[in-house]
């Protein structure tokens, strides 16, 4: 759970220095320890502004920068399909329907999927042949699903139940009221 004195303390500091955007990455530290560090520093970030492309393109660029992961991003509800949003990683398919591909099916079920191999699910979508595993979240604003975020490794099996975990409480922090 995020530490909310914590976050704030993390914000303080950074609006003192006047460099909100720089972020402090830890690189030899376990899982758990990088995502409780990078999120009171997302908060930070996502404090008082109020334009949702612009907190999940920080987010997107966070989350890359503190993982190095292959791709992150987001992918928005637009009538019945999903449309790429903000992300940070190589180029991406632009529109995925409602219920096809990883992404399309955490939609449809408004659930979490963890993708060890993405050869092995069925009718997943290659946007990227170098993409090998694959977490997506549920993304939503007030209690009404908005899109999903989506992960991808160049490795196997690279996401488990504590990435999902901490990615939940990172779309806590971009629920916003009003935001869509």
């Amino acid at each position: 759970m995020l530490n909310i004195p914590a976050a704030k303390a993390v914000y303080l500091r950074l609006k003192r220095t006047e460099m909100a955007e720089d972020l402090t990455l830890l690189r030899n530290a376990t899982k758990a320890e990088q995502y409780q560090s990078l999120l009171p520093q997302i908060a930070a970030l996502l404090h008082g502004e109020t334009d949702a492309v612009a907190n999940m393109a920080n987010v997107c660029a966070a989350l890359k920068e503190q993982f190095n992961w292959f791709w992150v991003g987001f992918y928005l509800i637009k009538g019945e399909e999903l449309v790429l949003g903000p992300f940070q990683g190589p180029v991406a398919c632009t529109r995925i329907a409602k219920g096809k591909g990883v992404c399309g099916t955490v939609w449809a079920r408004q659930e979490a999927l963890i993708v060890p191999d993405v050869e092995q699910f069925p009718g997943h979508i290659a946007c990227a042949s170098a993409s090998r595993s694959e977490v997506v979240l549920p993304f939503y604003q007030e209690g009404k699903i908005v899109g999903v975020l989506d992960v991808d490794s160049e490795k196997l099996a690279h996401f488990d139940d504590e990435d999902k975990h901490y990615l939940e409480q990172v779309l806590q922090l971009l629920d916003m009221p009003g935001a869509f």
